[in-house]
């Protein structure tokens, strides 16, 4: 699907209509709802959805008459990400580099429509929005990030969506990891400790470093020092333990036939 053409970036386009109009910047936007500058492009541009809320405090900042959040109908007033997510959409889309980990489930940038769908309960928008994100991996200007990926081996063997969800999912990864901006690295199950969940690190163009991380309660992103330093470490440790790319595309092939082939 192009992207330009969506429910989501048809908002984001009358959202930037209404605020040229209102002779405001993405800044002074951003500083009249609190929000991030970043954020505020992002939804401009169709990478990351607007809530119901922040519709509300743009509608009243761009003096608009509730235009914005009347016309936000598409989402039936449900996110498409949850709402702490939507602070990490412009950090992956601004990365040179992403290094994400996985316990249980493949990572929503190398997911299947179909392993989305089953994951996500069939919400058509949250699949939506899941799959948008991955044209970051294979836009041609700016250059995509190049993507490290660690997935534990039971993200391989968990069963979402049956035999043949699963089979198509794993074909998936290996097509991926034959990108040249794309690493897929299995590590066994048994071979890390102490991991509290999953995390994702992403480096900017100037090197700066953003950190998000799931948790029982949802999760978060930060940009803090000892955030960074504690989900850095993480990473290291666990990729010393990851098997080598081509063991790892073997261990993929091993499981899909022996695991979900039918």
């Amino acid at each position: 699907m192009n992207q330009y053409y969506t429910s989501q970036a048809i908002w984001g386009r009358e959202l930037r209509h209404y605020r040229k109009a209102a002779s405001f910047t993405q800044a002074q936007l951003a500083a009249k709802i609190f929000c991030s500058e970043s954020l505020i492009s992002s939804i401009e541009t169709g990478q990351a959805p607007a809530t119901p809320e922040f519709a509300k405090d743009a509608d009243e900042a761009l003096n608009t008459g509730g235009t914005l959040s009347r016309t936000l109908d598409w989402r039936k007033g449900a996110p498409a990400y949850p709402a702490w997510f939507v602070d990490w959409i412009p950090v992956e889309d601004g990365a040179v580099q992403l290094r994400v980990f996985e316990i249980d489930l493949i990572h929503g940038l190398l997911q299947t429509p179909d392993y989305a769908c089953a994951l996500l309960g069939g919400d058509e928008a949250a699949v939506e929005a899941r799959l948008l994100r991955q044209s970051v991996l294979t836009r041609a200007d700016p250059p995509p990030p190049a993507l490290y990926c660690v997935l534990d081996e039971s993200a391989l063997r968990r069963n979402v969506g049956g035999a043949k969800v699963m089979y198509e999912q794993l074909q998936h990864l290996l097509k991926a990891s034959e990108r040249e901006n794309v690493s897929i690295q299995v590590v066994p199950s048994r071979a890390h400790r102490g991991v509290r969940g999953p995390f994702a690190v992403g480096t900017s163009e100037d090197g700066s470093e953003t950190a998000q991380a799931d948790n029982a309660f949802g999760g978060a992103v930060s940009t803090r020092p000892e955030d960074l330093a504690t989900v850095v470490s993480s990473w290291e440790s666990i990729r010393t333990e990851a098997l080598p790319a081509d063991m790892s595309r073997d261990l993929i092939r091993k499981i899909a036939e022996e695991l979900w082939s039918t």
